[in-house]
């Protein structure tokens, strides 16, 4: 990393990138470690976790340049932190079960985050986080201090009023408004359910892609195109579709 960043030797491109360029990049690679997790390969897996660690090692060069820390105070740093948090692991500690475990965790990060100058409940809930998963993130953190839906009928009827008032929004800027409050209460329905609404909505993108590549191949095999099929036929390849996917 740092012959592709030296100043006279190195990488245009690699010499041009900031933080800020660096992010998008690094935030795609844990989206393609999560998606060779989801398809079970472990050599696919293998080489996006060493994409994911590049990323890490680029922001620490460029830190680095900068006289922030280096590669090492970063490995060092998280070599520290799980030895802080798991003092029943690394401390004379006791913890039973998996349930106090998690108890104890949240206190722990509690009183790194009063160490901060920023205390809030909501803290350092990542801004880059998808949005339906940072959603379900607030509400958990809101609900730590009982902010929150009794129960999940609760919840539920929230979701029906925000269906309502879409349908009751008149212009653009309202609709976007509303449908945001919508998922943002159809994100704390799943958490109430027990359900990752992230996790979720990727299983139903993946089973629509899936049945749409039969339908594709359907159509590709009856000669026709699918930018020319009348709604009945749309109807009955989806059927077909979803009878075998």
């Amino acid at each position: 990393m740092a012959q592709l960043r030296h100043s006279e030797h190195g990488c245009p491109w690699d010499l041009e990138q900031t933080f800020a360029s660096i992010a998008p990049f690094t935030i795609e690679e844990a989206y393609e470690v999560a998606d060779a997790v989801a398809r079970g390969e472990p050599d696919a897996l293998r080489d996006e976790l060493g994409d994911l660690l590049f990323q890490v090692v680029f922001h620490a060069r460029l830190a680095e340049e900068r006289c922030w820390f280096d590669f090492d105070a970063v490995a060092l740093a998280i070599c520290d932190k799980p030895e802080r948090r798991h003092p029943h692991v690394f401390g004379a500690a006791r913890i039973g079960s998996a349930a106090q475990q998690s108890v104890a965790w949240d206190e722990h990060k509690a009183r790194e985050r009063s160490a901060r100058s920023d205390d809030s409940v909501l803290a350092d809930i990542p801004l880059a986080l998808p949005a339906l998963a940072r959603a379900a993130k607030l509400g958990k953190r809101a609900a730590r201090v009982n902010f929150d839906w009794p129960d999940v009928e609760g919840v539920r009827a929230k979701v029906d009023e925000e269906l309502v008032e879409i349908g009751a929004a008149a212009g653009h800027a309202h609709r976007t408004e509303e449908m945001g409050d919508l998922l943002f209460a159809v994100a704390n329905w799943a958490r109430h359910l027990g359900i990752d609404a992230e996790e979720a909505l990727r299983l139903a993108n993946a089973k629509f892609e899936r049945r749409f590549r039969h339908m594709e191949r359907l159509a590709e095999a009856g000669f026709r195109k699918l930018d020319e099929l009348e709604p009945a036929a749309w109807e009955a390849l989806w059927a077909d579709a979803k009878h075998a996917i």
